[in-house]
């Protein structure tokens, strides 16, 4: 069973930073690409930003390009976002996700998210 569980979100002001971190069981987390993927109130889910297996590549939505950074440490079966310069906008949850580094990955291999609240 994907258990992804994604932690490290809060309150902060427009402008400040976040770390994302995600801990991941119950697959091969190295030989998985992984997603973060946001959802804001009342919105469709949109993805953020991907990263290969091996940490090698990574891709990023345009709207957070230059601002955020996705990595992984496949030692310690985690995934994290650094974001910086962050927008009222960028506010929801944000969930990492088993699968394709380019698209929304299914449902049910989402894990639990965490929330992300940015004040103007």
């Amino acid at each position: 069973e994907v258990q992804l569980q994604a932690s490290g979100g809060g309150l902060v002001q427009a402008g400040g930073s976040l770390s994302l971190s995600c801990v991941a069981s119950g697959f091969t987390f190295e030989a998985s690409s992984m997603t973060w993927v946001h959802q804001a109130p009342g919105k469709e889910a949109e993805w953020v930003a991907g990263i290969n297996r091996g940490g090698e590549n990574t891709a990023y939505n345009e709207s957070v390009k230059g601002r955020f950074t996705i990595s992984r440490d496949n030692a310690a079966n985690t995934l994290f976002l650094q974001m910086n310069s962050l927008k009222p906008e960028d506010t929801g949850n944000y969930y990492c996700a088993k699968g394709s580094m380019l698209v929304i990955p299914i449902r049910r291999n989402w894990g639990q998210g965490t929330l992300v609240t940015v004040s103007s």
